[in-house]
Parts: structure tokens; C-alpha cells; sequence
């Protein structure tokens, strides 16, 4: 027999990869220019010019045979140091190279350090709207997931809510910030807050509580807000990060997981992160790309064609009436939908050529997340197709009987 448990995920699938699915099949029948696809956060920014050129001088001029073996399990031992350093420089933080673990991008960055630290019905706090993979990776390192519902008018965490919620049972809390799908930014107050939380927390069932700060957006933010790196403030701290975002480059894998300098009983968790790459097969990340991050580190993308996007597409919706938390980050806008079930909107959404994520793979309901790392021509071009969708919704509450979204007109 197979495994039963894994066909089901299969088959589920990931509703933001269906309806990028359905994009392509959709722009083969109607034409490139005529679907606007927002569902999957896949930069469309090229890669800066320094990593091109160095990856060809790397190519050129290091030993092929070097160039091509595996590295060690942990990773390249400069690549983790030159990071260790760049990050104390940048965030005043006191980290090692030693206890960096380069990863083939974040997620397997996420399963291995579920796998390391949670034993069978641990639990794992998560905010809601929250990236649906954490439940799929969690769930199959024997965790229970605890969704948090964030405060309506913010996506920020309820803090109450979560002191309420931390029981003997919890191992870890993750949070994502600029966060995936509401691009909201976690500020070091709230940071503080939660720290303080936890420590409490800890102290009163006399055990560790790991603060997990998945981080592939920590350099996409369109604003002057200090951005609070977790290990300055909460001593059980660990973060997972991915160059996937900040240097556009998704499809090479690359990434790493760091634990905090004063994280308890850090040799053993090492240890843990260590056994647990091994027994998953996420061993000597991408070569290339390993030789390739000391030298650009502190290097990103050209962000600001996302802040162009983000006000073009904000301000527009705002104008047209639709409810949208504002994104300081990331690239992604979380709009309120025009009616409860989040789904139905999204399909309806399809009428007119938008393909919206409903926020129920999100793990909450009423809104969509619409993803803006897409060419400024699309936006502009798909403008009035959210004003078509916001008259469709405006008849339809007026009328009683019927109604063909094709009657819509500009």
C-alpha cells in the first residue's frame, strides 16, 4: 500500500500552483496579454547585474572538479561564515558561522528544523493568514499545528490570544514578517512583545519555546521601519531565510537556517538540524550558488519596481472602495473580498480575467491575496477588470434575479 497520508497531499495540491496552472491554460485560449495572473510570488525583477557576472567569473576562473563536488553537509564553512559576519555587521547581532546550515532554499530550511525539534503532537503556533506550506511540513514531522487568528484590521497577531494559547504542548511559535500573503511588517515593539510572551511562557512550564522567523522577504521593504532581527531579542530564536526573493532567484535554491547565539542547548539543536538534513536528503546545498553568496551579500534586486506596483495597485483599489491591508512589504496585497466565501469570489474574480488566491489556503476566510512581482504593464492593464469586478458585486447586491458578468462594461 502506499502512503495514504501523502497521496491525499498530493492530490490536494497547492491552490496558488492550480490557479497559476489555470493562468497558463487560460492565456493559451485567450492570448498572453489578456489574463492577469496574481498567484504566485515568483519575482519577475531580474537578478542584479553583480550576480550575473560573478557567477561567470566563479565559472571561469575555480577548478571544475572543486566547483562541481559536494560541499560539506553543513555547507561551504566561508559561505556560512561570510554570512554569520555580514548579518553582525548589519543587525548588531554576536552570530557564528558554525551554527549556520546552508539549505536548497527555505522550505526544506523549514522542514529540517520541524523534523529537529518536534517530537510526536508538539505544537507549533502559527498566525493566520498564515503561508499554507507550514501546516503541510509540520503535519509531516508528527506536529499539530495551532492557527491564531490575527486581528481583522491589521493581519498583526493577537496577543492575548496568543498568551492564551501557549500551552505544555508548545514547542515553537513562527512568525513571517514582511509577511506572506498580507505584506504587513512585524515592528520591534510587537517583536518585544512577543519575546516578552515567551519568556514567560518558558518559565512557567520550565522548558524551551522556539521563536522560528522565516524570513525571504526581510529585504523587501518599501520604508524607513527598522526591521528587529529576532535573535536580538528572544534567546531561542531561530531564523530560516531564502535568496530566492531579495536576489531573484527562486529556481537556484539557495538558502539557510541560522540559530541564535544565545539559543539554549544550541550544540544539541545543531546536532538535531544536523541529523535531521541528513535523514531528509537536503545535504551540501547548490555548490555554485554557495560560492556564489559571499560576494553578494547586502546586494538585492531593483525593490522599488515592486513599491512602483504596490502604490499603483493599492491606491487604485483604495480609490475604487475595495477594503486592503496596507503591504509595507513583500509583494503581495491582501484585499478584502465583496462577499464572505473567499473561494466564490476568486471564482467569480475569473470572469474578468483575474486570477485572485483565496485566503482560505491561508487558513482564513473573506479575503485574497493578489500578488504584484509582476511586469507595471500588467497592472495598468488590469485595472479596469478590478473595477468590472467591483460592479458586478454592486448590480448583484441590487438585483434579485440573474446576472452575466459579460453585461460589465468600462
Amino acid at each position: 500500500m502506499i502512503n495514504e497520508k501523502m497521496k491525499k497531499v498530493g492530490k490536494e495540491g497547492s491552490a496558488i500552483v492550480e490557479l497559476s496552472d489555470y493562468g497558463k491554460k487560460r492565456k493559451k485560449e485567450i492570448g498572453e496579454n489578456n489574463v492577469f495572473d496574481f498567484s504566485i510570488g515568483n519575482p519577475s525583477v531580474p537578478c542584479p547585474d553583480s550576480v550575473t557576472k560573478n557567477l561567470i567569473d566563479i565559472i571561469k576562473n575555480t577548478d571544475p572538479v572543486k566547483l562541481h563536488s559536494y560541499t560539506s553537509m553543513n555547507g561551504v564553512y566561508e559561505t556560512r561564515h561570510a554570512i554569520a559576519e555580514y548579518l553582525n555587521k548589519t543587525y548588531g547581532s554576536s552570530l557564528s558561522g558554525e551554527y549556520i546550515y546552508m539549505t536548497p532554499g527555505a522550505s526544506s530550511g523549514l522542514t529540517i528544523c520541524f523534523h529537529a525539534l518536534l517530537n510526536k503532537d508538539d505544537e507549533v503556533i502559527v498566525f493566520a493568514p498564515f503561508f499554507p506550506e507550514y501546516k503541510v511540513f509540520i503535519e509531516k514531522a508528527y506536529g499539530k499545528v495551532v492557527a491564531l487568528n490575527c486581528d481583522k484590521n491589521t493581519c498583526l497577531p493577537d496577543l492575548k490570544l496568543l498568551k492564551k494559547s501557549i500551552t505544555k504542548r508548545t514547542k515553537m511559535v513562527i512568525i513571517n514578517s514582511p509577511n506572506n500573503p498580507t505584506g504587513v511588517i512585524y515592528k520591534e515593539d510587537l517583536i518585544k512583545q512577543i519575546s516578552s510572551i515567551l519568556n514567560q511562557k518558558q518559565k512557567e512550564y520550565d522548558q524551551d519555546i522556539y521563536l522560528l522567523s522565516d524570513e525571504p522577504y526581510r529585504e523587501l521593504i518599501y520604508s524607513d521601519v527598522k526591521y528587529p532581527f529576532i535573535t536580538n531579542y528572544y534567546s531561542n530564536s531561530i531564523v530560516v531565510y531564502s535568496f530566492s526573493k531579495s536576489l531573484s532567484l527562486p529556481g537556484e535554491r539557495i538558502g539557510y537556517i541560522l540559530l541564535g547565539d544565545k539559543l539554549h542547548k544550541k550544540e544539541d539543536v545543531y546536532n538535531a538540524i544536523k541529523g535531521a538534513g541528513r535523514s531528509l536528503g537536503y545535504e551540501s546545498a547548490p555548490a555554485l550558488f554557495q560560492y556564489l553568496i559571499p560576494s553578494c551579500l547586502g546586494v538585492t534586486s531593483n525593490i522599488s519596481i515592486y513599491k512602483e506596483n504596490r502604490d499603483i495597485l493599492y491606491n487604485y483599489l483604495i480609490e475604487l472602495g475595495y477594503q486592503v491591508i496596507y503591504p509595507e512589504g513583500a509583494f503581495y496585497s491582501f484585499m478584502k473580498c465583496l462577499e464572505e466565501d473567499s473561494i466564490k469570489f476568486s471564482n467569480v474574480a475569473k470572469k474578468f480575467e483575474l486570477l485572485l488566491v483565496p485566503s482560505n489556503t491561508f487558513g482564513i476566510n473573506g479575503f485574497v491575496r493578489i500578488s504584484y512581482c509582476v511586469s507595471k504593464e500588467m497592472i495598468i492593464k488590469s485595472l479596469p477588470s478590478f473595477k468590472k469586478l467591483k460592479q458586478y458585486y454592486a448590480i448583484k447586491k441590487r438585483s434579485n434575479y440573474g446576472f452575466k458578468a459579460n453585461k460589465i462594461k468600462n
